[in-house]
């Protein structure tokens, strides 16, 4: 009773002392409370120091792709921080060739020149600088995001982000010249229109943009949408948005950073549509969340113009040995394990348990997704389309249904990540099926707060 006591008392004074000196992440830091304490995680378990086990059903930040303590990754990391934990860039090493080579084989042929950073953010605020350098002698500098979008904190790549979290850099922590398009976002398309009739309107408005702001360098989307709702555009959005930066000569940027890495069940998620972008973006599942590594990967003659035009950029981190030794070992591992058709599977799997949680519930209002990436979205009515919060809820602090979910979740043993007026289901792409029943009987639970609080 005693060591149980002990030890309880050493769980609440980590976890007292992390709110107190550190910065919680994209939350108001008054009032974030006391974190749960994690002492391991395997597989797609978390551990708690109660020796509680947790299911990982959203892959901590949509990261944890090969789950926990993956063995072949771990051994690669720790065999090079035993041979050389770090060089300056400017210093060739096996580990940066052998990272190159490994990414040349999965990315689309002529995107062969790289940048490593540690982040999304940051590949991201690298791809931003090579379009405005690639598209100087037009004079041309503005870049067309879209609302539903998250791309980083960085001064660039928050500027491009359409979510709330932009709202805190404004003004002063903005660049200019960010121009926003609408979503296709068919659920709640902001035309208020219907598919197919509306031949694709959201794209069409990009022309428009195009048309009528001038000087616009290039576009940035993420092709599945992340964060913000997992939108998975129609078949002609993608290959419609293409056409119009190859008619206007703009830059097109895929923002893989989340629905990369197998995720939807390709290497990357514009693989679905057939477009081949200009600019890719990645990070997160390209080390299996083991060590920070953000990647631009660059069309070979937009990179040589962009230098030409003066474009320089580093860090004391970049193409970091750690990071950069994770990668031919994710790799190789999605290859041993097959996983691309395993989440291909499991993904149908995923998409029947939770249209049978659509129909049990009426608070349920969309479920959407590819592969093991999946959102479901809360309707307060469902033949409104009424959303129990809005951004502006998420702005001003207000307690979200989604929260509640989500808390509930882990109340029955299940970690699972809310935004707004969605769940982002992601789980590491090694589960199973047995395991997935177990998020979705959690799932089914707590959605019982959601129904109970319908509009009348």
């Amino acid at each position: 009773m005693v060591s149980h006591l002990r030890d309880k008392e050493e769980e609440e004074s980590i976890s007292d002392e992390q709110s107190l000196y550190l910065f919680n992440t994209w939350w108001r830091q008054r009032g974030w409370g006391r974190p749960v304490r994690i002492v391991d995680a395997e597989g797609v378990f978390l551990k708690e120091g109660s020796g509680r086990k947790i299911l990982d059903f959203s892959s901590q930040l949509m990261c944890s792709n090969l789950g926990h303590k993956n063995r072949s990754v771990i051994e690669a990391i720790a065999a090079q921080v035993k041979s050389v934990p770090f060089m300056s860039p400017a210093f060739a090493l096996e580990v940066r060739a052998n990272a190159a080579k490994s990414l040349s084989e999965i990315l689309p042929r002529g995107i062969d020149k790289l940048l490593f950073s540690t982040s999304g953010s940051e590949a991201n605020e690298a791809a931003l600088g090579i379009v405005r350098h690639f598209q100087r002698s037009r004079g041309a500098y503005k870049i067309i995001s879209r609302y539903a979008s998250y791309h980083g904190s960085t001064a660039g790549a928050i500027s491009c982000t359409g979510d709330p979290r932009r709202l805190g850099a404004e003004p002063a922590g903005k660049i200019p010249g960010v121009v926003f398009a609408p979503d296709c976002y068919c659920y709640r398309c902001p035309f208020r229109l219907s598919y197919p009739e509306c031949d694709v309107a959201c794209a069409e408005y990009v022309r428009y943009l195009v048309e009528n702001e001038g000087n616009v360098a290039g576009m940035i989307v993420e092709p599945i949408v992340g964060t913000n709702g997992v939108i998975v555009p129609v078949d002609e959005y993608l290959p419609r948005l293409k056409r119009i930066a190859e008619e206007f000569s703009l830059v097109f940027v895929a923002d893989e950073v989340m629905a990369g890495w197998g995720r939807t069940g390709t290497w990357f998620s514009f693989e679905h549509w057939g477009v081949v972008p200009d600019i890719i973006t990645t990070a997160k599942g390209s080390t299996g969340a083991y060590a920070p590594l953000g990647i631009t990967a660059v069309r070979r003659d937009i990179a040589e113009e962009a230098e030409n035009t003066g474009f320089t950029h580093g860090h004391t981190y970049e193409a970091h040995p750690i990071s950069l030794a994770a990668v031919p070992a994710v790799i190789s591992e999605f290859r041993r394990m097959d996983l691309l058709n395993h989440v291909r599977r499991l993904g149908g799997y995923m998409k029947r348990r939770l249209e049978e949680l659509k129909e049990a519930h009426p608070s349920v209002g969309d479920v959407r997704g590819k592969g093991l990436f999946w959102a479901l979205e809360l309707t307060k009515d469902r033949s409104r389309r009424l959303p129990f919060n809005t951004r502006a809820d998420k702005a001003k602090g207000l307690q979200l249904m989604a929260d509640r979910i989500a808390s509930e979740m882990y109340r029955w043993g299940v970690y699972q990540h809310a935004w707004i007026n969605h769940l982002v289901i992601a789980p590491p792409l090694i589960i199973t099926e047995s395991e997935i029943d177990i998020g979705i009987e959690a799932l089914d639970k707590a959605l019982r707060i959601s129904d109970q609080n319908m509009a009348a």
